[in-house]
């Protein structure tokens, strides 16, 4: 169905509820993350594996990695529950790895941290999802620029840089902002008009949830790291 058969006021009221659900989902998965990181922390057994067993922590984050890129890529042709099932438990696996944060920082500092990051996250968002300027171009610098503070990060697992360590913490917090903004104006782009309560709409939502859970959990660790204080 041609989006063309809808008037313009038809078309921004279904997209604005497409919207809703994807921040609907977002919120859901987040607060399922910060459940389960909150219960891992105050489970001395699982804490002290994940942090005297490397294999085992490292594994979770491969296992992380894989997932996320398994759902990124079948999402839109598994079944809907499947989908749904795998989401939240992504949310819950990620939940376990960032338990460690709160054996890291203080409680204070990582609450101020995720209320900067909700601040940032709302500003860029309404940005994305407003603006009438085409944020590709922006989008294709900043996925570029992502790369390479991947390959600087793994770099530095190595290099014990400081210096690298600071550079890449700022940069993370520029990239992933940016990306808040891209990624809201390419979500709400990306809805199909006319399917609205279908199932294929309920992947759709899911897809871009995933997409800003990521962008806004890595800005919060991005920003962790700049303002965290370590216990």
């Amino acid at each position: 169905m041609e989006s063309r058969q809808f008037t313009e006021e038809q078309i921004k009221i279904e997209q604005a509820n497409f919207i809703a659900k994807v921040y609907g989902w977002m919120s859901a998965a987040l607060v399922l993350t910060g459940l389960t990181a909150w219960y891992v922390a105050q489970t001395e057994e699982i804490i002290l594996a994940l942090i005297s067993n490397k294999i085992l922590f490292y594994g979770l984050l491969i296992g992380e990695v894989l997932l996320v890129g398994y759902i990124s890529k079948a999402l839109p042709t598994m079944n809907v529950n499947t989908a749904k099932a795998l989401f939240f438990l992504y949310a819950i696996a990620n939940g376990v790895t960032l338990s460690l944060i709160f054996v890291i920082f203080t409680a204070s500092s990582i609450a101020s941290s995720f209320f900067i990051t909700a601040g940032t996250f709302a500003v860029m968002s309404m940005y994305g999802y407003f603006t009438k300027s085409d944020l590709t171009s922006m989008g294709k610098i900043l996925m570029m620029a992502l790369i390479g503070l991947i390959i600087a990060s793994i770099a530095n697992i190595f290099m014990e840089s400081k210096m690298l360590y600071w550079i890449v913490s700022y940069a993370g917090v520029f990239i992933f902002t940016g990306l808040i903004a891209y990624d809201t104006q390419k979500i709400k782009e990306m809805n199909i008009i006319g399917n609205e309560g279908t199932d294929e709409d309920t992947k759709e939502s899911l897809v871009g949830a995933l997409t800003l859970y990521l962008d806004f959990i890595n800005l919060f660790l991005f920003i962790l790291r700049i303002f965290g204080d370590r216990k």
